[in-house]
């Protein structure tokens, strides 16, 4: 593939002195050989130094401002990897670096990534223009940094031409989780979105919402206003004013835009809260002069300044008011401090930050603390090569541990053990040794899944590249005369909540809401806020709650509206009163009657199964069918009496489900068994041949009774498994609630009771056709009024049910299965009970012989004479019955060999010339 290679020349135009560029290597800050290389990008200076108010050349020039903090933040990645070195972590494979200085400016840190881009093992530093990079090997495999996010943005378009992992500790710009626009970049530490929202939560909490912004003006601190802004809005806060100071400290308007926003903070005086987004250095300029201006207020922090110590330790701090900040959780670094201890030991050849601290160490030697920490900061690397001749080097013990902020150390040695890992999985089956054995975007993709155990706990990048790590809320108190950074809580960004220590700590974050900083008063409970002309939301009048609304807390935006389907409210009120509701209830006294009926029922019920039961052996009994049957009917109404009761109290789920199945269920059998019965009396007593024999074709008593109760089973199981019923609310009435069952299928339920109307009216017509039966056993005709109440009753209750309103809607069921299921029960078993209890006389076996043997005789009168015709006319081989009986073949004893049609004469038998008697007796056999 044809490439085009350019050159990375050293832009530095100098004397030879130790900060000169005179080549490439020049430009490194700190550097160790390895098998894997690992670049880092770190602002150690605060600044570049501009000869020029415009630069005319293209020239880098030296830089100014020592950053301890930063510079801890270099020293915490060499110690990282060479612990690592030290570990079996890469088993044998040894990893190196390369650390840059970017000076806190995009132009000296795209200087270095352009380094990183050039290809390994170059003689020169060539990069190749290449359309396809995929085997390209850099010098680098993967680079920790930048410091800060607008140099990481520009850092990351460059890295992503190769797809070489950037990995931050410190730049939390919210844009930089797009992974469309920076595909490389991961970071150790949460996204602004959640600080800014922490700060937004922490405002909203404390009762504030009339606050001011300082940021600085580059790409960090216009995304982190804007998304303050969002989260600001979300939670009823306002910004009065914003200020934005110049990104660099060497801007002329820079001290100029520093007046003018302390003469806005002292001038809003119902302002007495600012948000700062800054740098230190710039935080460093503002507070001195705010100092100067004596402003006392309350500052929030964000994560670059929260724990700077060179801040916290201006003098008279105390007099501008309360910090509070937000820094990035720290973990174990007590190694990292052991290393610090141990660090004028180490060689200073391949660390030019660590030569010129210890050049700066002696140039301040003499200076108390602050101004020490001022001393350094303040010194270019120009002044320092002019102040360094004929000093003696000098180590100043624990100052580097008094300077540490353990969040950045913290998320700087999880970058680099990231980074590890990732390395660790590209090696399992390759020789790392050799640098070609992987590509950095095969790095890459290995990072995205890469989880590091952090205090036993494990994490690992999101899909936005982030790592979830929580946030400490810091406290500025003043302990013993100097100003102390302390921990007051904790901010779980996944649950948006503070989390407290201990009591102290809480009480120490409610002291905070003492301080006022509101635009208006506050409304009462029962009003609401109303905007005024003002373009900020935060300053208003009070106004009532209108009908159906109300506040119970003071300062509502709005009034919340009540449910209108559950409470209701007047004006100006401070609560909802939830609507009554109503259902049929256990102590209603139409309830009451009702479940009397239902329970007189079940007395009933079990009043004629004693009776049945005691007169076991009678007629009367056998006739219905025998007990078994008996009890089953009676058991099917006991269980329709029983559903009434889930007709009554408040609907559930189980109720709604039970009460229209069991009553379903039971009918169906109830009318099944009696089917069953009707179809009996019928084949008893028919003696019509073609009727008789259809009859016993349909005559199979529990094929029957399964059949009819299973399909209606199968009805039922489909209505509660696809549609079932289900409590309801029914808002209609104002001011109450009707609880109430929704039958969930008006289909379902129509059939089920359909299908019952089905059997019903089978069951009448069988009846229908008995009706006629022996006076003493005409239960038939009783099984006919049974069935003729019942559909007068369903056929009554479609038109009530479907217009009536209320809790009394499960009533108007209820009555509808009483009367049903009482006209049944009534017609079936009381006119046995008659007879078994009053009527004692007919209830025997002679009684009943003779009542059928009348019925008897008639029939088979009716029938003969009508055989008799229909054989005169048939076939003249059949005799008449005279000539049959006078026939000697055709008579034994005097008796006649005489067949009543529609009978089976059993072989042998012969019937008496009294056909009736014996027909009487088959008859009440076969009951």
């Amino acid at each position: 593939m044809a490439f085009v290679s350019f050159l990375i020349p050293c832009f530095v135009i100098g004397t030879d002195i130790a900060f000169s560029c005179q080549n490439t290597d020049d430009f490194v800050g700190a550097s160790s050989p390895g098998d894997i290389v690992i670049g880092g990008l770190f602002a150690v200076h605060s600044e570049m130094l501009h000869p020029e108010e415009h630069p005319i050349k293209p020239v880098i020039q030296n830089c100014a401002g020592f950053e301890i903090q930063i510079f801890l933040q270099t020293l915490a990645m060499i110690h990282a990897i060479e612990t690592i070195n030290n570990s079996t972590l890469l088993s044998g494979v040894t990893l190196g670096y390369e650390i840059y200085d970017t000076c806190a400016e995009v132009t000296k840190a795209m200087a270095s990534a352009l380094r990183f881009l050039a290809k390994f093992n170059s003689s020169k530093d060539v990069v190749e223009f290449k359309c396809n990079y995929s085997d390209y090997v850099p010098r680098i495999k993967a680079v920790t940094g930048a410091s800060y996010s607008e140099v990481s943005m520009a850092v990351s378009r460059l890295l992503a031409l190769q797809l070489i992992p950037q990995v931050s500790p410190a730049s939390s710009a919210e844009i930089l989780s797009d992974k469309i626009r920076f595909p490389s970049f991961f970071r150790t530490i949460p996204s602004d979105f959640h600080q800014t929202r922490a700060m937004a939560h922490l405002i909203c909490e404390s009762g504030w919402n009339w606050i001011g912004v300082i940021a600085i003006d580059d790409d960090n601190g216009r995304f982190a206003l804007e998304s303050f802004g969002v989260q600001a809005m979300a939670n009823n806060v306002c910004i009065a004013f914003k200020e934005m100071l110049p990104a660099y400290l060497s801007d002329n308007t820079f001290q100029t835009k520093v007046d003018h926003a302390i003469e806005k903070i002292v001038k809003e005086t119902r302002v007495n809260v600012i948000v700062v987004f800054m740098r230190q250095f710039h935080v460093l300029k503002l507070f001195k002069k705010a100092v100067e201006r004596n402003v006392n207020k309350i500052w929030i922090a964000s994560d670059n300044w929260s724990a700077a110590v060179k801040i916290s330790t201006i003098p008279n701090i105390r007099q501008l008011g309360t910090i509070v900040g937000f820094g990035f959780k720290s973990g174990d670094i007590s190694t990292f401090q052991d290393f610090l201890r141990n660090l004028h030991e180490k060689p200073i050849d391949n660390n030019k930050f660590l030569h010129e601290y210890i050049m700066l160490l002696s140039v301040c030697a003499h200076l108390e603390y602050h101004d020490f920490q001022m001393c350094i900061s303040n010194h270019s690397q120009d002044d320092l090569l002019q102040n360094v001749e004929n000093k003696h080097q000098i180590w100043r013990d624990g100052f580097l541990n008094a300077n540490i902020e353990p969040g950045f150390i913290h998320s700087t040695i999880l970058a680099v053990y990231a980074i590890a890992h990732a390395i660790k999985g590209q090696c399992k089956d390759r020789n790392c040794k050799d640098p070609s054995a992987f590509t950095p975007w095969e790095l890459l993709e290995e990072l995205k899944k890469v989880t590091v155990i952090d205090d036993d706990k494990e994490i690992k990048f999101d899909s936005n590249g982030d790592m979830s790590t929580s946030y400490d809320v810091l406290l500025w108190k003043e302990i013993d005369g100097h100003m102390e950074i302390t921990t007051m809580a904790e901010y779980d960004p996944e649950k948006g909540d503070f989390i407290f220590e201990d009591e102290e700590k809480k009480k120490e974050f409610l002291d905070l809401k003492k301080v006022q900083s509101t635009c208006s008063q506050h409304c009462r409970p029962g009003q609401m806020k109303k905007v005024t002309e003002s373009p900020h939301t935060c300053c208003y009048e009070c106004v009532y709650c209108p009908e159906n609304h109300y506040s119970n807390q003071t300062d509502m935006d709005y009034c919340y509206r009540c449910n209108n389907k559950t409470y209701w409210a007047p004006a100006n009120s401070t609560t909802c009163y939830r609507k009554t509701i109503h259902f049929l209830a256990w102590t209603d006294w139409f309830a009451i009657f009702l479940l009397l009926l239902s329970a007189f029922g079940v007395v009933l019920v079990l009043s004629i199964s004693v009776i049945f039961t005691r007169n076991l052996n009678t007629p009367v009994v056998k006739a219905s069918g025998g007990l078994t049957v008996c009890y089953i009917i009676l058991f099917s109404h006991f269980l329709i009496f029983l559903s009434t009761v889930f007709f009554v109290d408040e609907p559930t789920e189980f109720k709604c489900k039970t009460r229209q199945a069991l009553f379903g269920i039971s009918f169906a059998l109830c009318i099944s068994c009696i089917l069953i019965k009707s179809l009996k009396i019928l084949l008893a007593f028919s003696f019509d041949p073609k009727l008789q024999n259809f009859l016993k074709c349909l005559y199979k008593p529990i094929p029957t009774v399964v059949t009819c109760t299973g399909i209606q089973v199968i009805i039922c199981t489909f209505w509660l498994i696809f549609r079932t019923p289900f409590v309801k609310q029914n808002f209609s009435i104002p001011r109450a609630i009707i609880l109430e069952c929704n039958e969930g299928s008006i289909v379902a339920f129509g059939i089920m009771l359909g299908y019952i109307a089905a059997l019903a009216f089978i069951c009448f017509i069988f009846a229908f056709k008995g009706r006629k039966l022996p006076e003493n056993y005409n239960e038939a005709k009783f099984i006919t009024f049974g069935m003729l109440i019942y559909f007068i009753a369903w056929i009554v209750f479609i038109p009530v049910y479907a217009t009536t309103f209320g809790k009394y809607l499960p009533a108007v069921e209820i009555i509808v299965v009483l009367i049903s299921n009482y006209g049944i029960l009534c017609c079936t078993f009381l006119p046995k009970c008659y007879i078994i209890i009053y009527k004692q006389e007919t209830n025997t076996k002679s009684a009943f012989l003779k009542t059928i043997y009348t019925y008897s005789s008639k029939s088979a009168g009716s029938v003969a004479v009508s055989q008799i015709s229909l054989d005169s006319k048939s076939s003249s081989s059949r005799a008449t019955i005279s000539d049959s009986c006078k026939s000697e073949k055709n008579s034994v004893n005097g008796n006649c060999h005489f067949q009543v049609p529609g009978q089976r004469l059993i072989k042998g038998e012969v019937l008496p010339k009294n056909t009736a008697r014996t027909v009487a007796r088959k008859r009440l056999s076969s009951i």
